[in-house]
């Protein structure tokens, strides 16, 4: 069962940093800004990570919670996160589940190989658990500069609605 906007994301829970575990309807009330990254401490990943980590409070600020999702394992996300000091949790995917639900597992060009691997891409839920807008083969550089501001113009939405 894929995902698709303006339609409710199905639940879905998978193990966190922190020693948590994560389930999307427990963040009922929020925005929740899910990105997929392809693997844990490589350049582009790093990059993005870094960037969502020094916005983190601009996000904060409008009710939205972060967590990045690859298919690396919990002790990969610890170093990762102690490393990059990420104020926010990574979801541990070594199945696949989530990154299957949100299409984002897609054969990628390895120094010319073909692989299967996580396309990075960022998606951003409602407060309703409604998926409201997607990101696909995202380019790191003005990335979260963009996400910030679709969060915004959401928040400023529903205050209009209320």
């Amino acid at each position: 069962m894929s995902v698709s906007v303006g339609k409710k994301v199905p639940d879905f829970r998978l193990p966190a940093t922190g020693d948590r575990e994560i389930r999307l309807s427990d963040l009922r009330g929020k925005n929740v800004v899910l990105y997929f990254y392809p693997k844990d401490s490589t350049p582009g990943c790093t990059n993005e990570a870094r960037d969502f980590r020094d916005s983190f409070s601009k996000f904060k600020r409008q009710n939205t919670v972060i967590l990045g999702v690859s298919r690396d394992s919990l002790r990969s996300h610890e170093n990762f996160k102690a490393k990059q000091d990420l104020p926010f949790e990574l979801l541990s995917d070594t199945e696949e589940k989530v990154c299957r639900q949100f299409d984002v597992i897609r054969e990628k060009n390895m120094y010319g190989r073909k692989v299967m691997g996580i396309e990075r891409s960022t998606f951003l839920i409602d407060p309703e658990g409604r998926l409201v807008r997607e990101w696909r083969k995202v380019r790191v550089p003005g990335h979260v500069d963009e996400v910030l501001q679709a969060v915004k113009d959401l928040n400023k939405a529903a205050r209009g609605k209320a």
